[in-house]
């Protein structure tokens, strides 16, 4: 058990500075952008008529001082640091005055249940027909998957997007193409809200479903195909074992341990959002909050989804850090 608990302060600790390196990254390329955010909301608010300079003057301090951008570089990067420790990112350019963690926390939801219903059900089918395809190596079915799986993985997810959208949106339109609800519906936990929901994540959804599948098969079928010929799985069948407690008890549970892996990054990568799938259906979450933010030079906006994506992936594999003992006696914590 001590054992253990050094494991997990060490691991701990590699997670602590994976986050402070990464936020200072992101800290140092936003402000390294040529766009000034006071200068450019001083000029979108006097844009539309003559404004006295020292009211201009006065914007711009009260701006620098709001933004946190008053002092020196090193009083600035103190300043931001105190501000990400309390999760506060200040006031969106693009949205003024709205803070920008109320924005991510608005946008977190439908990435995340979008992104994490499809990551976890890409793993499952991919594992799992990976699994069948790499013990049953004769069946014609699993390698025609096999086939199309293997076509469609290379293919970027915002072509599958953009094809999905034009097949059922146009040329035969029974799904919703944009936003993340009826706009006259209610929101709330009602059966009319969850089903609006739920239609209109179904081609954003198809559409990560049908790239990310190949590269869970694939990866399954290969570590399947290297278990069942070590001397455990042979003497196994010698012996008489069903093939289904092979498979199940034996060989997938064996070769499960690097997927899982691969699942823990994958759902850290949630908090980045698909960018243009989001962008194509129009959907409300991190990735479109992003591309805005980027678009409209708001570095506040981008360094607090940066941050939260950087705490989501360092977060994720932290936790299968801390698991990965527990489920494969072979990783050692001495």
């Amino acid at each position: 058990m001590r054992a253990y608990a050094r494991y997990a302060f060490g691991r701990f600790l590699q997670f602590l500075l994976v986050v402070f390196i990464g936020i200072n990254i992101a800290y140092i390329i936003t402000h390294a952008t040529p766009i000034d955010p006071v200068e450019h909301t001083v000029s979108v608010a006097t844009a539309f008529g003559h404004t006295a300079p020292e009211a201009i003057e006065s914007m711009r301090q009260s701006l620098r001082e709001l933004y946190g951008l008053t002092g020196s570089p090193i009083e600035q990067y103190l300043n931001f640091w105190r501000r990400v420790l309390v999760a506060d990112f200040g006031p969106s350019l693009s949205a003024f005055p709205s803070p920008v963690s109320t924005l991510i926390g608005r946008a977190i939801p439908w990435t995340v249940g979008l992104l994490g219903v499809a990551t976890i059900l890409t793993w499952i089918i991919g594992n799992l027909l990976g699994g069948l395809a790499g013990y049953y190596r004769r069946s014609r079915l699993l390698k025609g998957f096999g086939i199309v799986a293997m076509a469609l993985h290379p293919m970027p997810y915002y072509i599958a997007a953009i094809i999905l959208l034009i097949v059922f949106g146009y040329l035969w339109p029974i799904l919703p193409i944009s936003g993340g609800s009826q706009m006259n519906v209610a929101r709330g936990w009602s059966s009319e809200y969850i089903l609006s929901v739920a239609r209109h994540s179904m081609l954003p959804l198809l559409s990560l479903l049908l790239v990310g599948l190949g590269g869970w098969f694939v990866g399954m079928r290969s570590l399947v195909s290297n278990v069942v010929t070590e001397d455990y799985v042979v003497y196994a069948e010698l012996a008489g074992v069903s093939k289904r407690r092979i498979l199940t008890a034996y060989v997938m549970r064996n070769a499960i341990a690097p997927q899982v892996t691969g699942l823990a990054i994958s759902l850290g990568h949630v908090f980045s959002g698909a960018l243009i799938t989001e962008r194509v259906f129009g959907y409300p979450g991190i990735g479109s909050l992003l591309v805005d933010g980027v678009h409209a030079g708001d570095y506040s906006l981008v360094l607090g989804v940066t941050t939260v994506s950087i705490v989501g992936v360092s977060l994720a594999v932290l936790v299968i850090d801390l698991i990965y003992p527990l489920i494969d006696p072979r990783v050692t914590v001495s």
